[in-house]
């Protein structure tokens, strides 16, 4: 491979189309069905579907088939199927994911920026969705491309675009099923909606929390009364509220009090941590838009990556049942509802992390209220197999030549729920997680926006590992994950 010619192309290709592609999704309102509920009729998420599939066609792709699979009563699904070319394998498969719906608007962004409205300033292009996951299509092609130009040999290519990833995936279960005997047994993964530490090198996600919440909701009385005639007689939905959730998270700390949510670190897991905050530094937290004076929750550096990554945490997304400050009367509501976003570790299981909630939440309520727990989401993480040699060295390789810094290694703290559903799908892929997401990029809130010079380089990386991948396997080397006595595939040396 001649990187510096990879480079060239994959830069020019970013400059004269991807980056205006991506213009144009941005302006797209493709919002998640669960924050768009009439999806089908609004038909934003087709638009963008067809804006995706429209330029994939356009590509010089020999032998290269798409197809729009719709399943009835589901999201729409882009299915890219790409054939082995010049000595790649066609009996092995590299399965490439990303998805193409968006988070809500969200407020607070800058006057002249907006969640529909792209602007590019500097290397930067902001707008909902082009760094969470607009992307992801364009730079999958252009790798595979890259390779092409060189006349270089890949292995068959599968890529998967999904429609409710911010929902929770829940319909891809159904595509991967009806696609499995189409896609085959993919030995390498790769998936471009992570984030990364910084602008400098590689990142590679080595785990991520799984995610169990929904809608908590306290009810006291059948409508609202006068607050001065009810106020000590009748308690406060909202102090009822206060003290359920104290019994899952200390109010002083944040640390969740339930003892069977929490996991021991793995020792290379931990290694990860202590070097990510090595090499990150105030960064493992100034990234964030702190309010002058404010500080993050603890002062070592290795806990808040393991606090971001390994531990459970609460946070509360969501309020109703509270008018707004200007419409807001005397008078003691009826009720308080709270949307709760609960982070789980990478190993816990979602299932069983939901039963626990809704068990401390909703049993014996104070007073007499009528306390409900209606769980939206309770799914499991994920912690990536053991690297292969060939794999941890292409990554390396990668990054040193389009960041000129060695690749780094760390888990996150969102959820993608395809990864764990496809390490129990297929347990015999590798894993490669990256992402563009990086400091204050900001996904899902105000001023979101994707470091286009990070979307070239790790386009760039993406093409180098799949062309190791087939020299590996061309060389004999075992390129998926080896079989482990009692089918255990997850924890160990490196990941990606």
């Amino acid at each position: 491979m001649d990187a510096s010619r990879v480079e060239s192309f994959v830069s020019k290709k970013w400059d004269d189309e991807i980056v205006p592609q991506l213009v144009d999704y941005i302006r797209i309102p493709c919002k998640s069905p669960m924050f768009d509920a009439d999806w089908v009729a609004n038909g934003y998420i087709d638009q963008a579907i067809a804006q995706m599939e429209q330029w994939a066609r356009a590509q010089a792709i020999d032998g290269m088939t798409l197809e729009v699979v719709r399943l009835e009563g589901r999201t729409p699904l882009i299915y890219v199927e790409i054939p082995a070319a010049n000595g790649g394998r066609s009996d092995d498969c590299v399965l490439l994911y990303g998805h193409m719906d968006k988070q809500p608007e969200m407020t607070g962004w800058d006057e002249d920026l907006g969640p529909w409205t792209p602007v590019i300033k500097g290397d930067r292009l902001y707008g909902r969705g082009g760094a969470d996951d607009g992307y992801a299509i364009f730079g999958s092609l252009t790798a595979i491309m890259a390779l092409r130009e060189q006349g270089l040999p890949h292995a068959r290519c599968v890529i998967l675009i999904e429609a409710c990833e911010e929902s929770g995936s829940y319909d891809l279960p159904a595509y991967v099923d009806h696609l499995a005997p189409r896609i085959g047994k993919p030995s390498l993964v790769v998936c471009l909606d992570s984030g990364c530490g910084n602008y400098d090198q590689l990142w590679c996600t080595t785990s991520l929390r799984g995610l169990a919440g929904g809608n908590l909701t306290v009810r006291v009385l059948h409508e609202g009364v006068h607050s001065g005639d009810a106020s000590g007689v009748v308690p406060s939905s909202f102090r009822i509220l206060r003290s359920l959730l104290s019994r899952i998270e200390d109010q002083a700390t944040g640390r969740i009090l339930i003892e069977d949510m929490h996991v021991e670190v793995p020792a290379e897991r931990l290694a990860q941590a202590q070097e990510a905050a090595r090499v990150l530094d105030t960064a493992v937290y100034d990234k964030f838009p702190f309010l002058d004076g404010m500080t993050p929750m603890a002062d070592d550096l290795t806990e808040l990556v393991l606090n971001r990554t390994w531990r459970p945490a609460l946070s509360v997304t969501g309020v109703d049942g509270m008018p707004s400050l200007q419409s807001a009367g005397n008078v003691l509501r009826p009720f308080t509802a709270v949307k709760l976003s609960l982070r789980l570790p990478p190993t816990l299981d979602g299932k069983r992390a939901g039963e626990l909630l809704e068990q401390a939440i909703t049993q014996d309520p104070p007073y007499g209220a009528h306390v409900t727990l209606e769980l939206e989401k309770a799914s499991t993480g994920w912690n990536a197999p053991a690297l292969s040699p060939w794999l941890s060295t292409a990554i390396g390789e990668a990054s040193r030549a389009f960041f000129g810094q060695p690749a780094m290694y760390m888990g996150e703290g969102g959820s993608i729920p395809f990864m764990g559903m496809l390490g129990e799908k297929f347990p015999g892929a590798q894993f490669m997680i990256t992402g563009v997401l990086g400091p204050h990029s900001n996904a899902h809130g105000p001023n979101e926006f994707l470091h286009i010079p990070m979307g070239k380089r790790v386009t760039a990386c993406v093409s180098h590992v799949i062309h190791q991948h087939a020299l590996a396997s061309q060389r004999g080397e075992t390129v998926g994950v080896a079989a482990v006595a009692g089918g255990e595939q997850h924890g160990g040396h490196g990941c990606c």
